[in-house]
C-alpha cells in the first residue's frame, strides 16, 4: 500500500476542517480547494474576484511547494465560482499565474463556497 504525507505549510491557510491541505502519495500531490484566507491573519479577502483568485493562486502555490511541487507541474484544476458572471475576471488571473502552462480544467457555478467566499481551486499536481 502507498504512503500518504499530509502537508502543511505556514505560508498558506490552515485547514478549517477535518483535512489536510494537501496529500503526497506515489509522485502526486492532491491539493484541497484553497479559499481567499490570508495565511497570517485568517481573515477572508472579500474584494472583487480577481483579488481574491489572486490570494487563492497564492496559497495554492504555498501548497504545493511545501508539497515538492510547483504550477507548471499541475496537472488538473477544478474551480468553483459563486457566480460564472466572474469567470473572465477569475481566468484573466488564472492565466497569469499559470503562464504557458496549460492543465486541464474544469469551472463551474455552485451554490454556496466556504465562508460565502467567491472563488475556490482545487488541484492535483506531479511532484518534481
Amino acid at each position: 500500500m502507498s504512503e500518504l504525507t499530509s502537508i502543511h505549510t505556514e505560508h498558506a491557510p490552515s485547514a478549517i476542517g477535518p483535512y489536510s491541505q494537501a496529500i503526497v502519495t506515489d509522485g502526486w500531490v492532491f491539493c484541497s480547494g484553497q479559499i481567499p484566507l490570508d495565511p497570517k491573519t485568517g481573515e477572508m479577502n472579500t474584494g472583487s474576484v480577481d483579488e481574491q483568485t489572486e490570494l487563492v493562486l497564492t496559497n495554492l502555490r504555498s501548497v504545493l511547494e511545501a508539497a515538492g511541487s510547483r504550477m507548471d507541474l499541475v496537472v488538473k484544476t477544478s474551480v468553483f465560482l459563486s457566480d460564472m458572471n466572474t469567470f473572465a475576471e477569475m481566468n484573466e488571473v488564472y492565466a497569469r499565474h499559470f503562464g504557458d502552462h496549460r492543465p486541464a480544467r474544469a469551472a463551474v457555478q455552485v451554490g454556496a463556497l466556504p465562508k460565502f467566499c467567491d472563488v475556490e481551486i482545487e488541484c492535483v499536481a506531479r511532484v518534481g
